[in-house]
């Protein structure tokens, strides 16, 4: 078997954790002490967080997204796969690193994604976008952390929050939708997304896409 290599680390803002960064053959991971973040085998519940969000906003004809997490860009292909020529989708990404393994080591994952028109990125921590925007997106897709749970960086959970919660509702536009990915279930955060004013729907999801797999979590909340 192929053993896995270092290629790169990577600190993150905020916090005294490091991101790794292994290729095992043409086979990416990042990864968290001993917690495999992301791989590049493992796209399904990622892509589904675009693609569930995608049918709520279907009727928009230019609609504007926001992505929390750049990751390996399995939400971000999936979003330009299914929203239309005239969308436009912002993606936030608070480690520049991250940024630069995407047109790097990992180029061939992302293929033209990051060139393509509709897609601008910031290297800038999502809240920071969220709270200083009013009606200004028809989604918000957050695949950052570990979902509402999280481990790689405290300030993470002021998305999941109260707070946090009311300033997504504030930044999205009548009908819009707060997509959450997760990586398990969480009974208290779906009850901070009702009270937020949201119409809440939980979705399962396996990790592959096709059947097999970790089961993941997707809420799809929409502000009334």
């Amino acid at each position: 078997m192929i053993p896995w290599e270092k290629i790169d680390t990577a600190k993150i803002p905020g916090s005294d954790e490091e991101l790794r960064l292994m290729r095992r053959g043409r086979e990416f991971s990042i990864k968290l002490g001993t917690n495999e973040l992301m791989n590049s085998r493992l796209s399904g519940s990622e892509a589904a967080l675009a693609t569930l969000a995608a049918k709520q906003i279907a009727k928009v004809a230019k609609p504007v997204v926001l992505i929390g997490g750049l990751g390996m860009g399995f939400t971000l292909r999936a979003a330009l796969a299914v929203l239309g020529a005239q969308a436009k989708i912002v993606v936030s990404e608070l480690v520049p690193s991250v940024v630069a393994w995407a047109r790097g080591p990992m180029a061939e994952v992302f293929g033209a994604s990051l060139d393509d028109a509709r897609v601008s990125i910031r290297e800038i921590d999502v809240g920071e976008i969220i709270r200083a925007k009013r009606s200004a997106f028809d989604a918000i897709l957050l695949d950052v952390d570990n979902g509402p749970e999280g481990l790689t960086r405290k300030g993470n959970d002021a998305l999941y929050d109260a707070s946090g919660l009311s300033s997504a509702r504030t930044a999205l536009r009548p009908g819009g939708v707060l997509a959450v990915w997760s990586s398990g279930p969480n009974a208290a955060f779906t009850g901070r997304l009702k009270r937020a004013g949201f119409n809440v729907n939980e979705v399962n999801v396996r990790a592959t896409g096709r059947g097999g797999g970790a089961r993941h979590v997707i809420w799809i909340a929409r502000k009334g």
